[in-house]
């Protein structure tokens, strides 16, 4: 899609009331999701249907996240949460096995292992993860881009290592799905939250699950959506699973779903390789201008750009009108299609007083 075509689109689907600088945290609601979320709630309202959404929605959402995530539907399964999705891969794993994660990785990825209480779980640099998976590594579990300054993962070295040492992979694309390619059938498993760099709503994620692991994996939510036949297995025990990663699937959220299976379409129209473009370019600018002003943004090539000590800074900006987050102490401003070099340069123009 070339500039043009991008910009028209972009201004056909998104009107933010302030420079808007925080898709980490939340992505904007293109309005074509809005007009499906909308649409399925007044129908709701008025008694227009006789369930609470529709499960198409649902299929043709997990058809386009496969499409995005390089894999076959049967391989993706939907739920709530990443840390739903990362529940049950922790509830694969026997007594004493390690699982190895990053320092400060999201509480998402490692909560659910360290509250079992009977695996090790085991932190290092993110620079030194592929160095540090050993033999009694069963897991390596980690975000591709970190969501508290934007760090991305070597993980072509982590795959590696974890290869030689027999160890599964898990990787939350949840700050990199949407702008960087992602090749999910590349890890054992993977997760990612749908409402950031994919332009969903809170209620919306995806799991994928290699063939090879998905024996060991335990359908923990095994109600009708994960039957093989939803229909015939509303009441009582479910007694045949899909045969498909669907067995994996949590009770789908339909009002999140309508929505999001149309910003997977934006998405689709606008390309991973477009957004990628326009989106590390902004933050390449931004890092630019930083230093500049004398100030000393965390490396990097990702979207997401943060600068340690400058949190506090996040109330001049809002004063501002501009929307940024502030963690583990790092002001973090990040970029997506609906950014500009104008924002940049408003941000700047703030810290620069």
């Amino acid at each position: 899609m070339d500039d043009a075509s991008l910009s028209t689109l972009v201004d056909d689907e998104f009107a933010p009331t302030k420079t808007y600088l925080n898709t980490a945290s939340c992505g904007l609601l293109p309005r074509r999701s809005l007009t499906a979320v909308t649409e399925l709630a007044g129908t709701l309202s008025a008694g227009r249907t006789d369930g609470s959404g529709d499960f198409a929605v649902v299929e043709a959402a997990r058809e386009r996240f496969a499409r995005l995530a390089g894999v076959d539907a049967d391989r993706v399964a939907v739920g709530g949460s990443v840390s739903v999705h990362v529940g049950m891969i922790a509830a694969s794993l026997p007594p004493g096995a390690e699982v190895l994660a990053p320092e400060g990785e999201f509480s998402s990825v490692v909560g659910p292992f360290a509250i079992r209480g009977d695996l090790r779980t085991r932190y290092v640099p993110l620079e030194r993860m592929a160095e540090s998976v050993g033999p009694d590594t069963a897991l390596v579990a980690l975000s591709s881009v970190q969501s508290a300054d934007g760090r991305t993962a070597d993980l072509k070295a982590i795959r590696a290592a974890a290869a030689d040492h027999g160890a599964r992979t898990l990787i939350d694309a949840t700050q990199s799905a949407g702008w960087l390619p992602l090749e999910a059938g590349e890890y054992d498993y993977t997760v990612t939250g749908g409402f950031k760099f994919l332009l969903g709503a809170r209620g919306t994620s995806y799991l994928t699950v290699t063939e090879e692991a998905q024996p060991g994996l335990p359908p923990l939510h095994a109600a009708m959506s994960a039957a093989e036949d939803p229909w015939d297995s509303v009441y009582g025990p479910v007694e045949r699973l899909s045969r498909t990663a669907r067995r994996f699937d949590a009770p789908p959220a339909f009002l999140a779903y309508h929505g999001a299976e149309r910003s997977l379409a934006l998405l689709a129209e606008i390309g991973v390789e477009a957004v990628h473009t326009h989106a590390t370019g902004l933050a390449a600018r931004m890092r630019a201008g930083l230093v500049r002003l004398g100030h000393e943004p965390v490396p990097g090539r990702s979207p997401i750009v943060a600068v340690p000590g400058l949190g506090d800074r996040g109330a001049d900006l809002e004063r501002a009108g501009i929307v940024v987050s502030n963690r583990a102490g790092n002001l973090r401003a990040s970029f997506h299609v609906y950014n500009t070099e104008a924002d940049v340069d408003r941000v700047l123009d703030v810290l620069a007083g």
